[in-house]
């Protein structure tokens, strides 16, 4: 995962120039490489279900935030990262549905990575409606 830069503004608050930069990203980024992952382990028969399923959500969380970055009004922003609340809600059902499955021994580490992310999306809705 890229390190966050510390790029100052005249003001000496931190700019952020591109999504990647973005902690909430770095964090949907790697639930996406963990979902994969693991994925990768469910049975044949879920390839069009839960596999499929899992990973467009997962794929979502971080693709909604790349697009809030670069939305230009306050409101359109917040709806991206709304929408990746959403979908960050959806990956903690399916980790839940596959762990009652059997597909998964221990969902704890992605339940916990969806906890974070769902605190820095929040943190970040926040943030821009106080701007």
């Amino acid at each position: 995962m890229p390190e966050m830069l510390d790029l100052k503004t005249e003001a000496g608050k931190t700019k952020i120039k591109d999504f990647t930069e973005l902690v909430v990203w770095q964090k949907a980024h790697q639930l996406v490489l963990e979902v994969y992952r693991i994925t990768r382990t469910f049975p044949e028969e879920e390839r069009y279900g839960i596999t499929s399923q899992m990973r467009r959500a997962a794929v979502s969380i971080a693709a909604n935030v790349a697009e809030g970055f670069k939305r230009r009004g306050l409101k359109v922003k917040i709806q991206s990262y709304s929408i990746s609340q959403g979908s960050l809600e959806e990956v903690k059902y399916y980790l839940i549905l596959a762990k009652d499955l059997g597909y998964l021994k221990d969902n704890e580490k992605l339940l916990d990575l969806c906890d974070q992310g769902g605190r820095l999306l929040t943190a970040l809705i926040i943030s821009i409606r106080n701007a």
